[in-house]
């Protein structure tokens, strides 16, 4: 049986999406302990501009991480259905970050550092610019499309990871400072 060079060999890729998607789900399943978590801190720790700035695009990436499993997961038929699902995802994706980046320059609470300005900025960019260029490149470079979405999946679990545990330790550790000052 002779392979067809217009098919498209996701299911290739079945076990890779399907790992990915679940880990994104049960991960933005977790961010509700985060949630809890930041809610616990205090009322410094949990202002609204702060959490929509450093907690909420932690569950976008995971929901995005999500959202492409599925997409890939698809029984698509044609490369186009698949270059406009990956590309809308990477435009919509890129423009969110964007409002991420204007959203840290109004938090006054926290003066990023450099990491910070990778794993909140620079590295979603990155991702999302990533799958804008899969969606490009899809047609004619195939395998080149889905290794920069898979890729790019992959980074966005590990964004949201980074950025979770990130969060509940800068929580924690302002929490005990806070608690140490009480007693002193």
């Amino acid at each position: 049986m002779a392979h067809d060079p217009t098919l498209i060999p996701l299911h290739e890729w079945e076990s890779f999406y399907v790992i990915l998607g679940s880990s994104a789900a049960a991960l933005t399943g977790l961010m509700f302990v985060v949630i809890a978590v930041v809610a616990d801190a205090g009322p410094r720790a949990s202002n609204s501009l702060g959490v929509a700035t450093f907690v909420t695009p932690t569950i976008v990436h995971f929901c995005a991480a999500l959202l492409i499993s599925a997409i890939l997961s698809a029984p698509w038929h044609k490369h186009l259905d698949v270059e406009i699902a990956l590309g809308a995802c990477g435009i919509v994706g890129f423009i969110y970050t964007l409002t991420v980046l204007r959203d840290i320059f109004r938090v006054t609470t926290y003066e990023m550092v450099i990491e910070d300005w990778a794993w909140h900025v620079v590295l979603p960019l990155l991702a999302y610019a990533a799958l804008v260029a899969s969606a490009v490149v899809f047609t004619n470079y195939i395998l080149l499309g889905l290794f920069l979405v898979g890729g790019a999946t992959v980074l966005l679990v590990f964004i949201g990871i980074h950025n979770a545990w990130d969060t509940v330790t800068h929580l924690t550790l302002q929490r005990l400072k806070r608690e140490q000052e009480k007693t002193d």
